[in-house]
């Protein structure tokens, strides 16, 4: 096995995202051959030197892990939380292996996850310019109308910048209610972005299900279960991935030229 950026190689253990991975490193907690390693750029062969992190030797994967699960309410997206909430890797009963989530889903959110130890496909799947598209069922305060579901297709104006949602319909039009259901499908991955769109528009979210994640949904799950992605599920999954990584690739490329 070849050198690897040392975070690449933290993430591909199964440790932690690509970018909690650099924050691992940066605040000194990350040792390679027993030196500590706080530069991003260091380069380091899993096969050959001896990676610690938190004092604890680290280990590749010897095949990777894809879970799809249905995130409950009420749970945090996250390996561990500091305020002793339940995590989404405690949905995870009977999974020996070594996995986290890819992205994040609010608390109070439910639907798609997927969780896995490939952390090349994470960080493609998750970069910004990768545009993974992920469709989202809102139930929002008041019944919206079309004008407000336009400037959600057109675009709107939040605190950290321009956003829109590539598409947006009504769920329930015909129904006579206090409230509206509808579908928003979002190719960026900022935080709260989905609450805070409609929040721009006039239209609280009260309720918030991810109903697709790059591709990927769980309707033939309950609410805290969970499945190994399927052979189709996953070749489908890792050729989008391919094309992330692609665009990831080339808008860096562009960011370089400039």
């Amino acid at each position: 096995m070849a050198e690897e950026r040392l975070q690449k190689v933290i993430a591909q253990a199964g440790i932690a995202s690509r970018r909690k991975s650099e924050e691992l490193i940066k605040s000194g907690r990350v040792r390679v051959n027993g030196r500590i390693v706080t530069e991003l750029g260091v380069k380091a062969d899993p096969r050959n030197d001896r990676i610690e992190v938190d004092g604890r030797k680290i280990t590749q994967p010897k095949a990777w892990t894809y879970i799809i699960l249905n995130k409950p309410d009420g749970t945090v997206t996250t390996a561990k939380d500091e305020f002793d909430r339940q995590t989404v890797l405690e949905c995870l009963k009977g999974v020996k292996t070594r996995v986290y989530p890819v992205g994040r889903l609010d608390m109070d959110a439910e639907g798609a996850l997927l969780l896995t130890n490939d952390g090349d496909v994470a960080a493609a799947l998750t970069h910004p310019a990768g545009r993974i598209e992920k469709v989202y069922r809102c139930k929002v305060r008041g019944i919206i109308p079309d004008e407000a579901l336009e400037r959600l297709t057109t675009g709107v104006i939040l605190e950290d910048g321009f956003a829109k949602a590539d598409s947006a319909r009504h769920l329930n039009k015909r129904n006579v209610e206090k409230n509206s259901w509808i579908e928003l499908t979002v190719t960026e991955g900022r935080n709260h972005l989905v609450k805070r769109m409609c929040e721009s528009v006039g239209f609280p979210v009260l309720k918030l299900r991810r109903e697709v994640f790059a591709g990927l949904d769980c309707d033939d799950l309950k609410p805290g279960k969970w499945r190994y992605l399927k052979r189709e599920e996953l070749k489908k999954l890792k050729a989008l991935a391919r094309t992330a990584k692609r665009r990831r690739d080339k808008s860096r490329e562009r960011a370089l030229a400039d």
